[in-house]
């Protein structure tokens, strides 16, 4: 690999919807001194739940970012956090059944995030939403995500405005 290894990018993810199920977005940020966003990028969802906005942004945020690098994603979705730490090995196991035998919800999105997951340094670290004085990414995340479930239209950094 071309040049040095950075220590670590710190991201936020976040998704939203309105009226779950109701137009929904997600969106991601990635920071290089943890608290200034550099890139981001936010996109509609049209009508889908929290959960799957949630999960749709952290699938995003890994896909954008170099799985070489160690990641440290701040997100506020206790439900995408779990899912990813907690559940998955277990729905794995059981052949992507939750512990009652049933389907686990939204099983492409954690599949997907599974296999990007593989081989990955990634810390998940959960920071309330909202909170005055609460974490920058995750609010800069919040609010990009909320803005593209109302006006359902991509944005970001990357895109020229």
């Amino acid at each position: 690999m071309i040049g040095h290894m950075r220590e670590r990018l710190v991201a936020a993810c976040d998704g939203a919807s309105k009226g779950n199920p109701g137009p929904a977005g997600w969106a991601w940020v990635v920071s290089d001194d943890a608290a200034t966003p550099a890139r981001w990028e936010a996109g509609p969802l049209g009508k889908a739940t929290n959960n799957v906005a949630e999960l749709t942004a952290l699938e995003r945020l890994l896909t954008a970012t170099d799985p070489d690098v160690p990641l440290e994603v701040r997100m506020d979705s206790q439900y995408a956090m779990k899912a990813v730490t907690t559940w998955l090995p277990g729905w794995k196991r059981n052949g992507w059944k939750t512990s009652a035998g049933k389907p686990v919800a939204n099983q492409d999105l954690v599949v997907r995030i599974d296999e990007l997951l593989d081989g990955r340094t990634v810390d998940f670290r959960y920071v309330p939403a909202h909170q005055v004085g609460g974490d920058p990414l995750n609010d800069f995340a919040d609010r990009a995500a909320s803005q593209a479930a109302t006006v359902q239209e991509a944005a970001g950094s990357g895109l020229a405005s």
